[in-house]
């Protein structure tokens, strides 16, 4: 091969070279694209049916869930419906694989109303008749087991105060907390869960309701405190009788508990502020 020939090759080989790595370029950005697109579809679908998060923005729940805890729910037991979805898009109303939520359940759910997202525990089935008297539930005519227990300390932090019904006190840490009067209360079948009573109050009466076919009758751990099925359903307050098909999911698992006294541009806060006992509680 002569000089000329061996000239015109590498002219050839030169020219392609740009081409190549361009094609190169263009599968690399294609493959990332397609890579989001299979994480976001994973996302969704991982949020739509195994868990979603959720923060406890009130004390409704105390003890047994405290302002600043992060959880996530699960999704599967209930059924998937558009409330599952992360945008709660507007999709025909109904449950796919639709289950009933058992006794003693922490459920998430959309207020019937104005549609934010509560926590509460299911007290009463639908076909079940319930009722409050002197602050005891009445399940099918029979009051539920309640036992009185030590009284239950809170420490105070920036998110978590002392409501009316508690005592200030020292803890064993020396650090405030204040003390609730607690119950142990039981339903049928084994669920037993501490409950907090401040006395006699006009929300511990509660006239015998039937839950409807399709509904739950809820009510919050902090009896005294919260807006549940007690009370008519209205925007920002009480829930009154929630429909199934309202259900986002069954609390699992606390992944994060802050105190709220983290400082967002001082990372070093982030777990100062941490509840570490709290993290990794199954519900």
């Amino acid at each position: 091969m002569d000089v000329k020939t061996q000239s015109l090759e590498a002219q050839t080989l030169d020219a392609g070279q740009p081409a190549a790595d361009g094609a190169r370029a263009r599968e690399s950005w294609g493959g990332f694209v397609w890579f989001l697109i299979k994480l976001l579809l994973a996302v969704l679908a991982f949020r739509t049916l195994v868990f979603s998060p959720f923060s406890i923005p009130s004390e409704s729940m105390l003890p047994r869930l405290m302002n600043g805890d992060y959880l996530l729910a699960a999704k599967w037991p209930y059924g998937i419906s558009r409330h599952s979805l992360p945008f709660d898009l507007p999709l025909p109303s109904g449950r796919l694989l639709p289950g009933t939520p058992e006794r003693g359940d922490i459920v998430i759910f959309k207020h019937p109303v104005d549609g934010r997202e509560y926590i509460k525990r299911v007290i009463g089935l639908p076909g079940d008749r319930v009722a409050v008297i002197g602050g005891e539930v009445v399940l099918n005519g029979a009051r539920l087991p309640r036992q009185r227990i030590a009284d239950v300390p809170v420490a105070q932090s920036s998110n978590t105060g002392c409501a009316w019904g508690g005592d200030l006190a020292d803890g064993a840490d020396g650090m405030e907390v204040c003390r609730y009067t607690a119950f142990r209360e039981t339903l049928p079948g084994g669920p037993s869960y501490t409950t907090l009573d401040f006395g006699l109050t006009p929300y511990d009466g509660f006239a015998e309701v039937t839950v409807p076919a399709g509904r739950l009758f809820v009510m919050g751990d902090n009896r005294d405190s919260s807006r549940d099925s007690r009370f008519p359903a209205v925007a920002g307050d009480g829930v009154g009788f929630v429909p199934q098909d309202l259900l986002v999911g069954r609390a699992a698992i606390i992944v994060w508990s802050t105190d709220g006294s983290a400082d967002w541009g001082k990372p070093w806060t982030w777990f100062s502020a941490a509840r570490w006992d709290r993290i990794g509680d199954t519900l």
